[in-house]
């Protein structure tokens, strides 16, 4: 069962990649997400629904536009796919949960928000903030656990750790202004509510992980000549890549650090 809700869910997330595409150019410009229809940016032909295939379709057109033989970037099918195996991993590691759709919507925001902060150095608001009541009701949902036992505990801890990873991030901002933007406050608060349904330990290791691994990318650049010491560089990925550290092994390696003292 588990097998088939993993390639399901591969092929929603090849879906939901090819309109992120769409999300990831538009929503940094301010433009709608809805309309108007995806048309080749130099031949302004609407892009068919033959065309229109994630990743397959890419494929069958040799990365050309059909009407004008405009290069399509290799960009698109890539987050297609990678949208795509990131649904199906979910599914596999989480298994026919009710918390799983929150699950597939960290995933889903996680590939748009990493795009557009490395492409504007911006956590647009447009995502981030109706991911607060969007993550609260699919936490609920995982936490009422239809048919099962009820883990009202974890909705309140998912609360707790949102308004402390949002508090200590301001008041880091506040602190040293330049060291992060308002954008990484308004996310911390939402991957603290998941980072907090899943346990103190996800909490603590997921946003120590943040750093780490944001610590070491920088060290790389730098080692690289690619940053200096006063470069900026983008956070969000870092912090998301964190919170899915947290949550996969989060638990298990607090409990084993804890264990080991």
């Amino acid at each position: 069962m588990t097998a088939a809700l993993a390639v399901a869910a591969g092929i929603v997330g090849l879906a939901i990649g090819s309109f992120l595409n769409v999300v990831v150019w538009r929503v940094p410009r301010g433009e709608s997400v809805v309309s108007p229809p995806s048309a080749c940016p130099r031949c302004g032909h609407a892009i068919r629904r033959r065309d229109n295939v994630p990743v397959l379709s890419w494929l069958v057109l040799r990365g050309r536009c059909r009407d004008c033989g405009e290069p399509i970037s290799v960009r698109y099918p890539l987050v297609e796919l990678a949208t795509g195996v990131l649904f199906a991993l979910t599914a596999w590691w989480a298994g026919p949960v009710w918390v799983l759709p929150a699950l597939l919507y960290l995933a889903a925001i996680s590939v748009a928000l990493a795009l557009i902060d490395l492409d504007t150095s911006r956590l647009p608001d447009a995502i981030v903030l109706p991911s607060y009541p969007v993550a609260l009701v699919l936490l609920a949902l995982g936490s009422a656990n239809p048919g099962g036992e009820a883990d009202w505990w974890a909705l309140v801890r998912a609360v707790i750790g949102g308004v402390a990873m949002f508090t200590a991030y301001l008041v880091t901002v506040l602190v040293k202004p330049g060291g992060m933007g308002l954008g990484d406050v308004k996310l911390a608060g939402v991957l603290g509510l998941y980072l907090g349904w899943f346990g103190w330990g996800a909490l603590a290791v997921g946003w120590f992980a943040a750093f780490v691994f944001g610590g070491v990318f920088s060290i790389a650049l730098m080692a690289m000549r690619r940053a200096g010491r006063t470069s900026r560089i983008p956070f969000g990925p870092w912090m998301l890549l964190g919170a899915a550290f947290g949550i996969v092994v989060g638990p298990a390696l607090s409990s084993w650090y804890l264990g080991s003292l």
